[in-house]
C-alpha cells in the first residue's frame, strides 16, 4: 500500500508511522507521544531502539500508511492530512 505524508502529528498517537529526513527512513515504530502543534513527536521504545524524539524543525517528517483494522473499525482515521 501507499506511504503518505501525515502533517498532524498528535492525531498519530498509537500508530505505527516511518520517519523520514531528506527522503531517507530513518526510524519506524509507534507513536508514543507528539506535541499538539506538530513540532515534535516520540517513537516508542521497540527492544531494538530506546524512546526517540524526532523535531520538525530539524526536517523530520512523519509518513503513516493505510492499515485495515479489526473489528468495526476499516481504517484509522488519518486521512484529513492527505489534502494538505
Amino acid at each position: 500500500m501507499t506511504r503518505y505524508r501525515h502533517h498532524e502529528w498528535a492525531r498519530l498517537i498509537g500508530a505505527p508511522v516511518e520517519i523520514q529526513q531528506h527522503g531517507e527512513v530513518i526510524r519506524t515504530g509507534i507513536v508514543d507521544d507528539a506535541m499538539p502543534d506538530s513540532s515534535m513527536i516520540w517513537i516508542a521504545s521497540d527492544g531494538k531502539s530506546t524512546r526517540t524524539l524526532f523535531e520538525a524543525a530539524q526536517g523530520f517528517q512523519v509518513w503513516v500508511e493505510p492499515r485495515k483494522l479489526e473489528g468495526i473499525f476499516t481504517y484509522r482515521m488519518t486521512t484529513g492530512a492527505l489534502h494538505h
